[in-house]
C-alpha cells in the first residue's frame, strides 16, 4: 500500500514494501527554550534552521509542532507552515490537538500534508475526518479510543480498524490512513516495547496499512537513549514500521542498515550514499 503526500514540488511515497520514510520530529517547542522564545517573537529563522539540519540528516517529511502554553497556534501554525513552504519543497506533518489550527495550517500548504494526529475517540473522528477529507490530507490514526490506551495488542488492532472504516466513510482512501500502534516508555512498563512490536506485526499482516510511531518515546527516563532507539526503531521496521516520527540525526544510519538487511536498498546505493553525505558534510 502507498501514501503519497506532496510538498510544493514532487512527492513522498510511503510504502509498505519501503524504503523506509523518515518524519522529522525537531520542530516541537518540548524542550526547546529557543524555539519557544523565538517562536513567541514571530521570527522564524531558527525553526527554518531546524528544518534545514533535519533535510540534510535524511528527513523526508517534516512533522511541524508549534504548540506550547499560551501560544495561539491557530494562528502560528500556518504561519510556519508558510515559512518552511517558502525555502523547502518537503511535504509537512501537522501536530496540533488543536482541530481548528490544523484546519487553518492545511488552508496554506501547498501539497498534500499529513495531519498528527486522529485517534479512536469520537470527538477526535468527527472534528478531524471532515477536515482531512475537505483539504485533500492524509491522516495518522493513534490506536487509542475513549476508553484510553489499551496494552492488549488485539484491541489496538480493533481500534486501527475502526478508524480506518470511520475514515473510508467520511470519504479519505484507504491508503491515506496511517496507523501509529503506540510506543510508550519501557522505563514504566517492561512490557510496552512488545506491545508495540506485537501491534505492528498485527496491523502490517491483518491490515496491510502504512505504520508510523514516535520512536524515542519508548526511552524516557533512560541512560544510552540512542541506543535503544536505534535498536527498537530496527526491530520495529522488520515488524512494518513504514514512516518513523524522530530525530534523523539520531535514526537514519539505523535506518538505512535495516532497509539494506532487508533487502530494500539495491546495491547498497542508499546506505553508501547516506555515508558519503555524511563524510562531505563533516569535511565542510
Amino acid at each position: 500500500m502507498q501514501t503519497i503526500l506532496r510538498g510544493t514540488s514532487g512527492e513522498v511515497v510511503i510504502d509498505t514494501n519501503g524504503p523506509v520514510v523518515i518524519i522529522g520530529e525537531s520542530i516541537n517547542p518540548t524542550r526547546r527554550r529557543k524555539l519557544v522564545s523565538t517562536l513567541t517573537e514571530g521570527n522564524f529563522e531558527y525553526l527554518l534552521e531546524l528544518a534545514e539540519t533535519q533535510i540534510r540528516a535524511g528527513a523526508d517529511v517534516l512533522d511541524v509542532n508549534v504548540g506550547f502554553p499560551g501560544v495561539d497556534d491557530e494562528k502560528l501554525l500556518p504561519l510556519a507552515v508558510s515559512a518552511i513552504q517558502q525555502r523547502f519543497h518537503i511535504p509537512l506533518c501537522l501536530d496540533s490537538p488543536n482541530p481548528r489550527a490544523i484546519e487553518a495550517a492545511l488552508k496554506a500548504v501547498n501539497g498534500k500534508a499529513l495531519i498528527n494526529s486522529v485517534n479512536g475517540e469520537e470527538k477526535s473522528l468527527a472534528a478531524l475526518l471532515p477536515v482531512a477529507r475537505e483539504y485533500g490530507a492524509a491522516i495518522i490514526g493513534l490506536c487509542m479510543d475513549d476508553d484510553g490506551i489499551t496494552h492488549d495488542p488485539l484491541k489496538r488492532l480493533s481500534i486501527a480498524e475502526k478508524i480506518i472504516e470511520r475514515a473510508m466513510l467520511a470519504g479519505i482512501g484507504r491508503e491515506d490512513v496511517i496507523i501509529d500502534p503506540l510506543a510508550m516508555a519501557v522505563s514504566a512498563d517492561t512490557g510496552a516495547c512488545l506491545v508495540t512490536l506485537s501491534t505492528i506485526k498485527l496491523i502490517r499482516e491483518r491490515l496491510g496499512q502504512n505504520i508510523t510511531l514516535g520512536a524515542s518515546n519508548i526511552s524516557f527516563g533512560l541512560p544510552g537513549r540512542e541506543t535503544l532507539n536505534e535498536v527498537f526503531t530496527a526491530m520495529a521496521v522488520q515488524c512494518g514500521l513504514t514512516c518513523p516520527i524522530a530525530n534523523p540525526e539520531k535514526v537514519t544510519a539505523a535506518v538505512r542498515a535495516a532497509d539494506l538487511v532487508l533487502g530494500r536498498d539495491d546495491f547498497a546505493m542508499r546506505f553508501v550514499d547516506y555515508y558519503q553525505s555524511r563524510q562531505a558534510q563533516d569535511a565542510q
